[in-house]
This record gives structure tokens, C-alpha cells and sequence, in this order.
């Protein structure tokens, strides 16, 4: 029978979520710490998702210039491409899609990995062995998340321009010098810095998310296949509701 969600569970839902987080916070600064854990997490969570990311990023790029050199020629402003492009890809859309290619892919691993390790009783296990399943699980799953993303959506932003580049020069010729001097010519902090700070937000809730439906999961496989596929849809939703709250405090403080 499918579960009916209501405003009663939404809000047990959204209690359970912050006393998770609360956990995480009163667990991250003591000790043991997970080193090698954390570690491990940040190349598996980072660095094996740098291919997809960074395709993802060329495709962008790419597409994005070439939809946007008609209407820029018919205006008769084509000499500004690099530059609109440039803002368009660093302020917003570079962070939000690389965040949300970052939820289907580490949100739902994270998920099912937590969800088969619950119902398999491995994590009651570990409890019962003495280890720290939150901390060696949750922790360090959520800090490599929390410091990856902002790192890879760096990586997209370069390799979205490059992609930019390779569009402009479809149909016309610009060099490589002159293409990059109109984009930094036209970026500033105000622009780069609100969305590197918004990715950690972007990571910790993608991380967050999937921990916490993975480590609650329950129902067997059928659990886990729920758990994988909610941690993505919740976390990609909250990459939109944290997108809106961080332009309108951009706005509140003259950055837009």
C-alpha cells in the first residue's frame, strides 16, 4: 500500500531531519576522528565524480553559447557572448547543475549504501562491535560531500567556458587570449563568491539528505530502493529552496 504523506508527517519528517543534523554537529568535533575515512570519502564522493561533472560542464557550456549567439546577432551585441556567458555560467548556472548532477549521483549512492548496510544489520553490528557508526558513517560521508562540491563546481565552472570557448568559435573566430580577457574583464567578487559559498550549502544538504534517509531506512530492499530515490528528489529540491534564499540575501546585500 502506498504511504499517503500529510502536513502531520511532512512536519515529523522535517523534526527527525533537524535532530539528525543536530547529532552530526555535536558528533563532528569529537574524537575519534575518521581520518582515513574522511579521506577515502573525499576521493570516491570527489574526485570519481569529476567525469561526469566535467561532461556535463562541456555540454553546458557549449549548448548554452550556441542558443545564445542567434538572439545576441540579431541585437547586434554577438561581441558580448564571452562576457554574458561567462556571469550566466560562474553566478548560477554552473553551481545549481553541477549540484543537482551531484545529488543523482552521490545522493542516491549515499542512500542505497547506508539503506543496504541498515537492513543488513550491519550498522547494528558495528554498534555492538564498540565502533561509531554515525561518526565513521554519517560524519565523514557528510564532510567530504560539504568540501567536494564547492571543488567541482570550480572544476565545471573552467571546463563550462572551455566548452563556451569551442562554441563561439563554431561560427566565428575568437581568440583564446581575447575570449578569457572578456570574461574575468566582466566577472568580480561579487560574483564568484556567493556561489562558491552557496556550493558548501549545496554539498552539506546533498550529503545530509542521503545520509540521513539511508542510516533511517527500513521495509528490506524495498527500503533501500525508497531511500535511494528520495534522497535525490528531497535534496534536489532543497538545492532549488537554498538557490532562492541565497539570491535574495545577495540582493539584501547589493551583490546583484
Amino acid at each position: 500500500m502506498e504511504k499517503i504523506y500529510t502536513w502531520q508527517s511532512f512536519f515529523y519528517e522535517a523534526g527527525s531531519l533537524s535532530r539528525f543534523a543536530g547529532r552530526f554537529f555535536s558528533r563532528w568535533f569529537k574524537p575519534r576522528y575518521e581520518i582515513a575515512e574522511f579521506f577515502r570519502q573525499c576521493y570516491i564522493i570527489g574526485y570519481k565524480s569529476l567525469p561526469l561533472v566535467g561532461l556535463t560542464g562541456f555540454i553546458m557550456g557549449l549548448v548554452l553559447t550556441m542558443q545564445l549567439r542567434p538572439s545576441m546577432v540579431d541585437y547586434g551585441v554577438e561581441s558580448e557572448l564571452p562576457a554574458i556567458v561567462g556571469i550566466a555560467i560562474v553566478r548560477e548556472i554552473g553551481p545549481v547543475i553541477t549540484a543537482l548532477i551531484f545529488a543523482g549521483k552521490i545522493g542516491s549512492s549515499i542512500g542505497a549504501e547506508l539503506g543496504s548496510m541498515r537492513v543488513t544489520e550491519q550498522i547494528d553490528a558495528m554498534e555492538v562491535s564498540g565502533t561509531n557508526p554515525f561518526k565513521y558513517l554519517v560524519v565523514t560521508r557528510v564532510l567530504a560531500s560539504t568540501f567536494m562540491l564547492p571543488v567541482l563546481v570550480m572544476l565545471s565552472d573552467v571546463i563550462s567556458l572551455y566548452g563556451s570557448y569551442l562554441g563561439v568559435n563554431i561560427k566565428g573566430t575568437t581568440s583564446f587570449h581575447l575570449f578569457w580577457s572578456q570574461v574575468f574583464a566582466n566577472l568580480s567578487y561579487s560574483d564568484v563568491i556567493p556561489a562558491f559559498i552557496k556550493s558548501y550549502f549545496f554539498g552539506f544538504a546533498v550529503g545530509m539528505i542521503g545520509c540521513y534517509k539511508g542510516y533511517n531506512s527500513s521495509k528490506g530492499t524495498e527500503g533501500v530502493g525508497r531511500s535511494a530515490n528520495s534522497a535525490v528528489v528531497v535534496s534536489s529540491v532543497l538545492i532549488f529552496v537554498i538557490d532562492l534564499l541565497a539570491v535574495q540575501i545577495t540582493d539584501l546585500f547589493g551583490f546583484n
